[in-house]
């Protein structure tokens, strides 16, 4: 069965649907037929816009409720056939910071869903966003799921408990539950507020708004990105196989590349703004992880998915997509 047969019709659920990647979900599920709904508590600062759903209003329904709530879960997962679980707290820096509201966002609230999966709707699919943030310094490139859970900051160990809970429900419980270990997601659609949220959204703000990108270190850390599209295509595919049932999977960019270059071609294309190298401000050294990029082979094989976008053409779109856009996304109150 093609995904198109698979989600014609099919009721699915995405906590965090107004966010980055679950907005993109929403888009590419609305294009496959399906019954859309969308969760998100809309929280300050995480993320959610309603822009984001702009163009597909009238064909998703839209839910803004707190996944901690276990009442509003239990009622919300009832009839949802494959749910694409994305709530959640994605700030390494406020994970530090306030070590207890990232517990309950990527701990509690995962429990909620899953006990309402459990009790009210035990025969759904979970797909759940996890991160490459739980195996902390990679021992060796690139970085298997056979590679140890060895998180350096808040915020992976409670996605890696997330994680874990997911698996837990799937072999103890019977909910269908798997695992996307994203990395370095880019693309339309991501905050770009504030730059708590990871660097890639923030670096593409400055370079639009003509500014100078501070590069930590030599600029020579090398990373794996995926183009939101890419990413959304392996949420597809896992919610509707069932061969990746019960296990976690990287998903990762097949092209890597250093810091140092990533920022200049952010410039170059963008006919625009400056970089320079500083120092690692040391809250943020504490919990570098250094070079990193995955293995993403055994989920291509169990499902067929691979990355199609490549990096230039990728920031190409996403900074197309900011210059129409980005006054729904740069409040004036942010810096």
């Amino acid at each position: 069965m093609t995904d198109t047969e698979f989600y014609r019709g099919r009721r699915v659920m995405i906590t965090g649907g107004l966010g980055f990647i679950g907005s993109n979900l929403a888009h590419r599920l609305v294009q496959l037929g399906a019954d859309v709904l969308l969760v998100d508590s809309l929280i300050p600062d995480y993320g959610g816009n309603l822009f984001n759903i702009s163009g597909i209003e009238s064909r998703v329904r839209v839910n803004v409720a707190d996944v901690r709530q276990a009442s509003t879960m239990n009622y919300l997962v009832r009839d949802r056939e494959v749910i694409f679980n994305l709530a959640g707290q994605v700030s390494h820096i406020d994970s530090m910071k306030d070590p207890h509201t990232d517990l309950d966002i990527n701990c509690r609230s995962q429990l909620t869903l899953l006990e309402a999966c459990r009790h009210h709707n035990p025969g759904a699919k979970v797909v759940y966003a996890s991160t490459r943030q739980i195996y902390g310094r990679p021992d060796a490139l690139p970085v298997t799921e056979r590679h140890l859970v060895r998180p350096t900051d808040v915020n992976g160990i409670n996605k890696a408990a997330g994680e874990y809970y997911h698996l837990v429900y799937n072999n103890v419980f019977g909910v269908r539950a798997c695992a996307l270990r994203l990395t370095n997601v880019y693309g339309p659609r991501q905050l770009l507020r504030h730059n708590r949220q990871g660097f890639i959204g923030w670096f593409i703000r400055l370079v639009l708004e003509n500014r100078e990108i501070e590069v930590f270190g030599d600029g020579s850390q090398i990373r794996d990105f995926v183009y939101v599209d890419d990413a959304v295509e392996a949420f597809v595919a896992a919610g509707a196989s069932e061969a990746v049932n019960g296990e976690a999977f990287n998903v990762g960019g097949d092209e890597h590349i250093a810091h140092r270059d990533l920022v200049a071609m952010l410039v170059e294309l963008a006919g625009q703004g400056s970089y320079k190298f500083i120092e690692w401000p040391a809250e943020k050294k504490a919990i570098d992880i250094g070079s990193f990029y995955a293995d993403s082979s055994l989920f291509m094989a169990r499902t067929g998915w691979a990355p199609s976008v490549p990096l230039r053409e990728g920031f190409t779109r996403t900074l197309s997509y900011y210059r129409a856009h980005l006054p729904h996304y740069v409040d004036q109150g942010s810096v």
